[in-house]
């Protein structure tokens, strides 16, 4: 169903991706994990079309998305929805209108200027927050919700869009433990009930070894491993992240742990 091919992408000098390949034949819990510059942010953004690749192919269903470009690329990305770290939504916008912001692409410019929602995409949002357990905040402002009410309204967005593919940038570093451990239960049910391919960057061997099917681990920009999470030894964690044991001992915490100032910045870096 996906089949990544010599992706790469260089910046100035750099590959910041280099070469990556892999197939994922059906709707699995793919986890890519590796420590901050390993280049899996990178890679997520080219598959949702956010930025180009310089080399490779990425076919999805035998369409190589890598191509697409104006309407289709942007048609794309409604099927690859995308959900980010820092929750991308808009902060003094009520819940169900930043969920049905999920549609937005599919809207004239006169609807979107007037806020004018059909009755039917309505009562689609508030079924989508009901399911993941907070349609009690839909009349309230992004704001004011905790950090992990957010990024369920993320996911909602997320769903609105009814996409084949959901991509999270990671979905659990900002939050705490509890309000991470929600979040990727969410994913996970989404996984399973609905049949749609998850792929998500995280940080900890922990969280890889919960939730993912199958897990890629990245360093320096290429794939050093690809497996199972019960193949996620000890000597796996020095190849992906290296011979700082201070990151190996956070690498395989027992618990959802948030990620470091360091990390977040890296991400808020790729993001902007």
């Amino acid at each position: 169903m996906l089949d990544v091919r010599n992706v790469t992408k260089i910046f100035g000098q750099k590959a910041a991706v280099d070469k990556i390949g892999f197939r994922i034949d059906g709707p699995a819990f793919v986890g890519i994990i590796g420590r901050s510059g390993a280049g899996k942010s990178t890679f997520l953004r080219m598959m949702n079309r956010l930025n180009d690749a310089t080399s490779g192919q990425i076919l999805f269903e035998g369409r190589d998305i890598l191509s697409l470009r104006g309407t289709q690329a942007r048609s794309w990305q409604s099927q690859c929805a995308m959900i980010f770290q820092q929750f991308n939504l808009v902060p003094r916008m009520d819940v169900a209108s930043n969920v049905l912001h999920g549609i937005l692409n599919r809207r004239s410019t006169l609807q979107t200027m007037f806020n004018l929602w059909p009755r039917a995409d309505i009562l689609r949002a508030l079924e989508i927050l009901d399911r993941l357990g907070i349609v009690e905040q839909a009349p309230k402002r992004a704001e004011a919700l905790s950090g992990g009410q957010q990024q369920r309204v993320a996911i909602a967005r997320a769903l609105m869009q009814d996409p084949k593919i959901i991509l999270a940038d990671e979905p659990i570093a900002s939050l705490d433990p509890m309000n991470a451990q929600i979040v990727m239960d969410t994913l996970k049910r989404i996984n399973v009930e609905d049949g749609r391919m998850v792929i998500a960057n995280l940080h900890t061997l922990d969280t890889a070894r919960r939730y993912c099917d199958r897990v890629i681990g990245m360093r320096d920009g290429r794939i050093v491993f690809d497996g199972t999470p019960d193949q996620l030894s000890t000597g796996v964690a020095r190849d992906i992240y290296g011979a700082d044991a201070s990151f190996n001992e956070a690498a395989t915490s027992t618990a959802i742990p948030t990620d470091t100032a360091a990390d977040r910045a890296y991400a808020q870096q790729m993001l902007a």
